[in-house]
């Protein structure tokens, strides 16, 4: 399973970006995918999560700022990131569970039910 990431870039308070993740080797009807970010010395923050049901799940940080949303061809998945600010800034990974269930569950944000990782995508917004 390889998860690559891209779109991450500098950007100016207020602005706007897309992050995308490519997905391939991954051959399951139900899942679900995430957005997670991390700045160096804290710790990894989830920032969005899909499901193979078509449900979704925001950190509130972000909620009425950034869409997660699915590609086509499936398993590919991309973040719109509107309003940007500084506390934006960090590496964005995208990671995607084992598989086997439809939806993300609660305890989704934490990280640890994701199997596969990308190597993440910097977004720097500036001020």
């Amino acid at each position: 399973v390889q998860l690559v990431e891209s779109g991450g870039a500098t950007v100016q308070s207020g602005g706007s970006l897309r992050l995308s993740c490519s997905v391939s080797g991954y051959n399951h009807r139900n899942y679900c995918l995430g957005w997670f970010r991390q700045v160096p010395g804290k710790e990894r923050e989830g920032v969005a999560a899909i499901a193979s049901d078509g449900s979704s799940r925001y950190a509130d940080s972000v909620k009425d700022r950034f869409t997660i949303s699915q590609g086509k061809p499936k398993i590919t998945m991309y973040l719109e990131m509107n309003n940007l600010k500084p506390e934006d800034t960090a590496m964005y990974y995208c990671a995607a569970d084992p598989g086997g269930i439809d939806y993300c569950t609660d305890s989704w944000s934490g990280g640890s039910e994701f199997a596969y990782w990308g190597q993440g995508t910097q977004v720097t917004v500036s001020s």
